[in-house]
């Protein structure tokens, strides 16, 4: 039996204008009257998918989906200009009042957990509650984990990644493929493009073939995730240093749930351990799997945390 809700249809989408510059696609699905939950996908970059609808009861929720600037259907497309976190996190307060809703749960996964977490410490009165996967903390060892830590339990894979990269420029991995990824050549610009978005996928969870991870490529619009990410991580995702685990205790009324895959080679378990730690009214669950959603065991928690929190909100 399917781990995911099916058949979610949309009950309305359109565009947000959040800047000069920017315009957002949303989409609205499930129960209007139910209890408002919004998606943070992760990348950044990365977008939304009609399958991010299933995690949720669409009886009980009132589910909100929308593309990050930059990312999926938003315009334009691939958009470095005026992208920053601090202004993602805007852009969430102005769709949630432009759908004139006060309080909403947070679910993000990856890049997701990031801004769901950078949003309530400057929010908190206005998250009822969250659920949040494969935890990134935005530290310099959180970069280490997904820039190197495949090198040990992913080698053809990591080798395949670092032999694009001279070996004078090793020292700066982000800078190099980020100067790539602006290339006037077309041929070097979307080598790197792609190249970035197969390591990606290729880390993100266990028992992967070529064949799934050229499928899952042909799927979604990587270019987004590789320009994006790359440009955050490059400027720390706009954020101070250690800004999370520093601001957390803003987060102690709010009810939040963590599941994490014990064998995640692009986000380290530890930094789910170490923000539940920290926190005053949370659960962490390590599960049997790697980093993608995608993954039975990640699945099966995540849907079943938000039933759960459909009887307490």
């Amino acid at each position: 039996m399917p781990i995911l809700y099916q058949k979610i249809n949309h009950y309305k989408k359109g565009y947000l204008t959040v800047s000069d510059s920017h315009k957002l696609y949303f989409e609205l699905c499930g129960n209007p009257n139910g209890q408002p939950v919004i998606f943070l996908h992760g990348g950044p970059g990365a977008g939304i998918s009609e399958r991010d609808r299933g995690f949720f009861n669409p009886e009980l929720y009132n589910i909100i989906l929308f593309d990050q600037r930059g990312s999926g259907k938003s315009k334009p497309f691939g958009s470095l200009k005026n992208n920053t976190t601090q202004r993602l996190v805007q852009d969430i307060r102005k769709l949630l009042k432009f759908l004139k809703i006060k309080k909403s749960f947070l679910f993000g996964g990856s890049w997701g957990s990031t801004l769901a977490l950078v949003y309530a410490i400057k929010y908190p009165k206005t998250v009822s509650g969250m659920l949040l996967r494969g935890i990134y903390l935005a530290r310099p060892q959180d970069d280490k984990h997904y820039l190197h830590y495949a090198k040990k339990f992913n080698p053809m894979t990591w080798n395949r990644f670092m032999n694009n990269v001279p070996k004078e420029y090793r020292k700066n991995i982000l800078s190099y493929y980020h100067k790539q990824m602006q290339s006037k050549n077309p041929k070097i610009r979307n080598k790197f493009i792609y190249e970035w978005a197969h390591y990606e996928i290729s880390i993100s969870r266990l028992n992967i073939t070529e064949a799934e991870i050229e499928e899952i490529l042909k799927s979604f619009s990587y270019k987004s995730l590789s320009i994006l990410e790359v440009y955050y991580l490059k400027n720390k995702c706009f954020l101070r240093p250690n800004h999370i685990l520093k601001n957390i205790h803003k987060l102690s009324n709010i009810p939040i749930s963590i599941v994490h895959g014990k064998y995640d080679l692009i986000c380290p378990p530890e930094a789910a351990y170490e923000l539940n730690k920290r926190l005053k009214n949370s659960k962490l669950y390590l599960v049997v799997a790697g980093h993608s959603a995608s993954e039975k065991e990640i699945q099966k928690k995540l849907v079943s945390e938000m039933d759960k929190f459909s009887k307490i909100l």
